[in-house]
């Protein structure tokens, strides 16, 4: 049975992952690139700042209309992004498709930094505030409320309501229970029985999504930043002692990337294009630039205008991918275990880190798993209660609850290969609609673009000139 089903998943993976799909999400990057003109090249500097400034918590920009502060939406957005996609499928992407893999999942990511920009300004144009008071935000609203054709509008914006949710209960809510219980129970992990991570996580996932928004903002604001320090720091230090491999890695990661080239115990004959397939994939389960998702909680915000929110994303896909995610490459390749013959990717993460800090090296994987999963199965909680409430209404938000705990906890008991090859699936089915929206309405972010651009420009010579 099981096998039967990761067959079907995996036809699926084939053509949401395809060389057609492989186009479209490039050509989306490429085509939203050059409309605003680099955006996330350009203005690079500029985002940065703005997400620094902001950190306290204080946004200053005249008359702002929102429900939680601007970078406590984008901590938000990056705990759900930041996961165990950024260590597991990192590690197992370099095992089973080679390091050419990487190569492709810096391509996306820096085209993705224009896309995610693009959504989350459309996703700001187009919110709405519920009969509940809470703001509303995604591509169910866009496509809803910006299609011309209502009907079809919402149509196409029920169906990536509804792959929204699918996304939050399997890929970001019982895939993290999954990977979990894992590296608590599995060669590497220390024999807890399954069952009780199942309650600990129905437990924990119970005390922070009931107390809504504001609360896993709150959660994760000092979650993240954490969780990334304590992984990045370890893990630099690694690759500081490895530092002579670098150059061997990155030449690796270049020359596979356009010849393919497996690990022992990985795909024989890995080609360029299955090692594109992986880079893309993996990247986008781990940014979400092209699934639309983290867009739902920077409509959120507190700001002023829509463009200014969408600069975190640009934020967002750098830090997600190419800081933590090339930190795990590095990580991998540097240490050698990618070529070990193991292809999972907890085991081969946990090999790393056991190679130079011994037994205590273990820990630290554990820890970095568990907050990382915690921290994205919280993180697309938000996600899920937005698809959730356009679906059935913002009263249904507490049925919505009970459901998110119960199959996050049970996500602790099903098979992992399962587990991942319907988490593709998911989010590729969610990218379907997203993309659609911003090929529709691409112009609605150039031009927010270019009239917020053109008047910081002018404020900011005003200002140097005085």
């Amino acid at each position: 049975m099981t096998e039967a089903i990761n067959g079907v998943l995996v036809t699926l993976i084939n053509f949401l992952f395809g060389p057609i799909m492989l186009c479209v999400y490039f050509g989306v990057g490429i085509m939203m690139t050059i409309r605003l003109r680099g955006v996330q090249f350009r203005r690079f500097g500029m985002a940065f700042r703005e997400c620094v400034g902001n950190i306290g918590g204080k946004d200053e920009n005249g008359k702002e209309v929102g429900q939680i502060k601007s970078f406590k939406a984008l901590a938000t957005a990056l705990s759900s992004c930041v996961g165990n996609g950024n260590i597991v499928g990192i590690a197992a992407a370099i095992a089973i498709g080679g390091p050419g893999a990487i190569f492709w999942m810096w391509v996306a990511s820096l085209l993705g930094m224009a896309t995610k920009f693009s959504e989350i300004c459309l996703a700001m144009h187009y919110r709405i505030q519920d009969e509940a008071g809470n703001f509303r935000g995604g591509v169910m609203y866009i496509l809803s409320r910006g299609m011309k054709n209502k009907t079809l509008g919402k149509i196409l914006g029920g169906a990536f309501a509804v792959f929204t949710v699918m996304v939050s209960f399997i890929s970001c809510g019982a895939l993290q229970a999954n990977t979990i219980a894992n590296s608590l129970n599995g060669e590497t992990g220390i024999g807890i029985p399954l069952w009780v991570v199942a309650i600990v996580v129905l437990v924990l996932d119970g005390l922070v999504v009931c107390g809504g928004l504001k609360k896993i903002a709150n959660v994760t604001t000092v979650l993240t930043p954490v969780m990334a320090l304590i992984y990045i720091g370890f893990s630099l230090i690694i690759i500081i002692l490895h530092a002579n491999m670098i150059p061997t890695a990155i030449y690796y990661v270049v020359k596979s990337a356009f010849t393919g080239d497996a690990a022992v115990g990985g795909v024989a004959g890995a080609t360029m294009a299955f090692a594109i397939q992986k880079g893309v994939s993996r990247g986008v389960f781990s940014n979400e630039a092209g699934i639309g998702s983290s867009a739902i909680v920077h409509a959120t915000a507190i700001v002023d205008k829509p463009t200014r929110q969408s600069l975190y994303g640009i934020i967002e896909v750098f830090f997600d991918t190419m800081v933590i995610c090339t930190v795990t490459s590095l990580l991998i390749l540097t240490t050698g275990v990618w070529n070990s013959g193991v292809t999972d990717g907890t085991a081969l993460a946990s090999m790393a880190f056991q190679m130079n800090f011994g037994s205590f090296g273990n820990v630290i994987m554990m820890i970095s798993l568990l907050l990382f999963c915690f921290s994205t199965m919280f993180g697309w909680y938000t996600y899920g209660e937005s698809a959730f409430a356009f679906l059935f209404g913002a009263k249904s938000v507490i049925v919505f609850r009970v459901m998110h705990c119960v199959i996050c906890s049970l996500g602790a008991l099903v098979s992992v290969s399962i587990m991942w090859n319907a988490a593709d699936v998911a989010n590729g089915l969610m990218a379907l609609p997203n993309l659609l929206s911003l090929f529709l309405f691409g112009g609605v972010v150039v031009k927010d673009a270019k009239e917020f651009f053109d008047e910081y420009d002018r404020t900011h010579k005003k200002g140097a000139a005085s």
